[in-house]
């Protein structure tokens, strides 16, 4: 179930006068009445994460950050830190799909796999909000770093790389406008939320060239920070992490500057991914990825007072480390085999020399009496033409 929502109903007319109300105030950010959202139960349809107190709640263990010896920055933007990981800064649209806990989840990890591998790769929300067990698809979720530790989770693209073979299973839903105007490449969300895709345990993509389980990458530990200082130093060190904070109206009319919570009613839980931090204006914030699209807020992004835990941004910060996988070892060379030894002659058989009328086992036999190995006579014309040592070929004793 998605987590509780307080029950209210802000009109445009509502939209409008909480912006005015906000910029009037000359606080640190600037509000726009939204285009799209005509209350706010059309807003509830995108927000879908579980907060600390919600029954569903679960979260990876809260651990220590153990101190760095050089100083944290002041100030950090983990795209720019990171320019190679362009699916640091790719913004991506959940659509009218509560599954903002899977997007926020998911572009951590593949920012952090990115970071760690070299790998400019994105990975899959579709298999997050649909086949994990962190949460209910569209209608709500916690962060999925535990599911990447136990499970994996594939590649996957966003809905316009559907069809391009390059990724195994690319986001499903396609985007729309949330609170901007319609337009060509985002067309009006639908009036209901969607349903949520049925998990296919399979790649989607038929040009895809590994098998689903193939595709699968492992994160090979989870753990939630806390605290201002801590989370900055994990931020720094291994870059962007899942987090989740309350909701109010007014956030719903942000469009830039830092936002601090200043009217309204509270909406829900909503998942975002932390990027940076700095100081502007002389107000410390968070830079935060959203997942309504570049076209919402700034840029897709939006800045949040830092420190003092607006909203319970910094109550719900997970993350987890990614082993990148070691290059396949090179078969070993194979020794030089060692030079095969001629077949040793066979030992004699022994006999009786006498005996033998052919020359072969003559020359392979030892008398049985003397011990002494047979001798064969080249003269046609010797009384024995096998004898020993002792007799000679006209079979006389020497």
């Amino acid at each position: 179930m998605k987590a509780a929502f307080v029950v209210g109903v802000a009109s445009a007319n509502e939209f409008h006068e909480i912006s005015e109300r906000v910029n009037s105030m000359q606080t640190t950010w600037k509000a726009e009445a939204p285009a799209k959202f005509d209350s706010i139960e059309e807003a509830k349809p995108f927000l879908g994460a579980f907060l600390p107190g919600d029954a569903q709640y679960e979260e990876p263990e809260v651990v220590e950050i153990p101190a760095i010896n050089a100083a944290v920055p002041t100030s950090f933007d983990s795209a720019e830190n990171w320019p190679q990981c362009t699916v640091i800064s790719n913004v991506r649209d959940q659509s009218k799909c509560g599954s903002c806990w899977a997007f926020a989840s998911t572009a951590s990890f593949e920012s952090r796999a990115c970071i760690e591998s070299g790998k400019d790769i994105k990975y899959s929300p579709e298999d997050t909000a649909f086949c994990s067990s962190a949460g209910y698809g569209c209608q709500g979720g916690n962060s999925a770093w535990g599911y990447f530790e136990n499970t994996g989770v594939v590649t996957g693209g966003d809905y316009f790389d559907i069809g391009s073979g390059s990724t195994c299973y690319p986001y499903s839903l396609a985007p729309c406008a949330h609170h901007v105007p319609a337009t060509d490449k985002y067309p009006e969300c639908p009036s209901s939320e969607y349903p949520s895709p049925r998990c296919a345990r399979s790649c989607s993509e038929s040009g895809y060239s590994k098998s689903w389980s193939s595709d699968k990458l492992r994160a090979s530990s989870s753990y939630s920070v806390r605290g201002e200082s801590q989370i900055m130093q994990e931020l720094a060190t291994n870059g962007p992490m899942y987090a989740a904070f309350s909701v109010y109206s007014d956030f719903l009319t942000y469009k830039s500057g830092v936002y601090k919570q200043t009217s309204g009613s509270y909406v829900g839980g909503h998942a975002v991914t932390l990027v940076g931090y700095g100081e502007l204006n002389g107000d410390k914030y968070w830079k935060i990825k959203n997942s309504w699209n570049e076209e919402w807020g700034d840029h897709g992004h939006f800045l949040i007072v830092r420190g003092v835990n607006e909203c319970g941004i910094e109550d719900s910060v997970s993350a987890g480390q990614i082993v990148a996988p070691l290059p396949p070892s090179p078969s070993p060379t194979p020794p030089v085999p060692s030079p095969v030894p001629p077949t040793p002659s066979p030992s004699p058989t022994p006999a009786q020399c006498f005996d033998i009328t052919d020359k072969a086992t003559c020359e392979g036999t030892t008398d049985e009496k003397t011990g002494e190995q047979c001798k064969w006579c080249a003269d046609p014309s010797a009384f024995l033409p096998c004898v020993t040592a002792e007799w000679g070929c006209n079979g006389v004793v020497v």
